[in-house]
């Protein structure tokens, strides 16, 4: 189906380049493909949902044949392939981790995922998958995968500037700098540890969680 959809949407693309000097040959407008198109020009990337190692390296195989970014959401086995996408530079975002295997897909669904794929030079955001395990439970993700070999340096960068970074808004979210948006987070300690409280959230410079 994705390649499908890549060459429905390449042939869209030809009839409207054609119709450029012939207004009547214009085809009817199909806002889905105008949104494939933009994957195919490389202004935003293709976001592979992809549980399995061989979905994994087909989505992959499908993304370099029409050229094409990509990002790979869930990525649930992706510890079994990490020297594969490290080598091809391909961001993961990866998650649910606590849930169950739910599906066949999940099968070998596993915590070390994340420490595998960072150790392997691939970068990494976790996510919960929200609503299907709660957002605020994001922070315990990280510290299970912090448990289960994820480098303590990389751990707050799955949930801060990487993320920022794989979606395209590094700019003004994902790391304390200068020019960058005011939203900032202050805690107890160790947000990744389950003690760790909330103190403060400023947004946009303004205080609105804490005291001042």
């Amino acid at each position: 189906h994705l390649r499908e959809a890549f060459v429905k949407a390449q042939n869209y693309l030809n009839k409207m380049e054609r119709a450029k000097n012939d207004p009547e040959k214009m085809p009817d407008r199909d806002l889905r493909m105008e949104a494939v198109i933009r994957v195919l020009k490389g202004e935003i990337p293709l976001r592979a949902h992809a549980h399995r190692a061989d979905d994994i390296l087909t989505a992959i195989r499908i993304a370099e044949e029409f050229g094409v970014k990509i990002v790979l959401e869930h990525c649930t086995e992706g510890h079994k392939i990490a020297d594969i996408i490290a080598a091809k530079k391909i961001p993961a975002i990866v998650g649910p981790t606590l849930t169950t295997r739910s599906k066949y897909e999940l099968k070998d669904r596993s915590l070390i995922t994340p420490g595998v794929l960072a150790k392997a030079g691939v970068k990494i955001a976790i996510m919960t998958d929200h609503p299907v395990i709660p957002l605020h439970l994001l922070p315990i993700a990280v510290g299970v995968a912090v448990r289960e070999g994820l480098p303590k340096e990389d751990a707050l960068k799955t949930i801060t500037i990487n993320p920022a970074e794989i979606i395209g808004v590094a700019d003004r979210v994902g790391s304390l700098e200068k020019g960058k948006d005011a939203d900032i987070v202050i805690w107890s300690g160790d947000p990744t540890e389950t003690a760790t409280k909330c103190e403060k959230v400023i947004v946009n410079g303004e205080l609105v969680v804490g005291k001042k």
